[in-house]
């Protein structure tokens, strides 16, 4: 029976903000931390956002999985680069029967969720959200914040709007947060590395904000190429991506505050890139289907390069 009981792996600046407002709603949420536990677990959390501040002053806090109970919503809210550690966490927390709701991004991380827990459903979130940790238990919340759900069936089949979307878009809506249901998952998510491949991917190799590549001509023009092959691997999985689409990424981006994109914040402390999921796992799945992506190609090299050099000890 659903009780809308949810757990929150990784709370950081996108799973403690998304926690935080279904717990002010009234929902029964549960928080794994890290570094921030004692912080959070003596003082709770404090969220700082353009639709009002609000502060949590006792959550649910936990360092270890075996410690929380089992939930019938559980939230991937890890960067990508720490999905190793998903065996250890998920089985314990997440109800058989129960949902795995994975806000992360980048491809093909659903499919790993169903080689780790059997009996489960998994639906798919794409965030867009500009908000940032800056301190213990302690988020900033600047713009946006509305995700689209679509769930995940075998081979990222399309799909209807399922129940267990429809409660899940329910809770957070409850709680102030906008829900697009989409009835394709993996459509969403090429969509999605429209933006990601090539603001997040640039703006390392060229250490720019989103604003200067939009600024300078030169890297308009790279920007572009790269939403060109985005389209065209999209293409190679039988999804398509209208032009019209990449004219209002572009647009919308131009609009935007002046951003330092996620994977730049990562390279500038020394934290691992996400480029397998977001630059990686959409080439090789488009290479395997003998569709070259040399630009892509490109740029996911140059990454590869940077963050190895970038990083100690990963």
């Amino acid at each position: 029976m659903y009780e809308g009981k949810y757990a929150i792996l990784g709370t950081g600046a996108l799973g403690g903000y998304y926690g935080a407002k279904l717990q002010k709603a009234g929902l029964d949420v549960h928080f794994l931390l890290k570094s921030d536990f004692e912080q959070v677990s003596q003082h709770g959390l404090i969220v700082e956002s353009k639709d009002g501040d609000f502060t949590l002053p006792q959550v649910n806090a936990y360092n270890d999985v075996a410690k929380m109970p089992k939930c019938d919503v559980v939230v991937v809210a890890l960067k990508t680069t720490q999905n190793h550690l998903l065996p250890k966490l998920l089985p314990s927390v997440v109800k058989d029967g129960g949902i795995v709701l994975v806000l992360q991004n980048g491809l093909g991380v659903e499919e790993e969720i169903t080689k780790i827990v059997e009996k489960v459903h998994v639906i798919g979130g794409l965030c867009f959200l500009c908000s940032n940790k800056v301190g213990a238990g302690h988020i900033r919340h600047l713009d946006y914040g509305h995700i689209t759900l679509g769930e995940y069936i075998e081979g990222y089949a399309a799909t209807g709007i399922t129940d267990r979307m429809q409660q899940i878009g329910n809770d957070f809506q409850a709680a102030g947060i906008e829900i697009e249901l989409s009835t394709d998952l993996l459509l969403g998510r090429w969509k999605k590395l429209m933006w990601n491949i090539p603001y997040n991917g640039l703006s390392v190799v060229l250490n720019a904000r989103t604003d200067e590549l939009m600024a300078d001509t030169y890297t308009r023009t790279l920007v572009e190429q790269l939403m060109r092959e985005v389209q065209a691997g999209a293409n190679s999985m039988g999804r398509t991506i209208p032009d019209s689409f990449m004219q209002t990424m572009l647009d919308y981006t131009v609009k935007m505050k002046p951003y330092r994109t996620s994977m730049k914040i990562d390279y500038d402390e020394c934290r691992p890139l996400e480029v397998d999921a977001i630059v990686g796992n959409p080439l090789h799945k488009a290479q395997a289907l003998g569709v070259n992506l040399p630009q892509i190609s490109c740029l996911y090299h140059q990454l590869k390069f940077l963050d190895r050099r970038n990083g100690v000890g990963h």
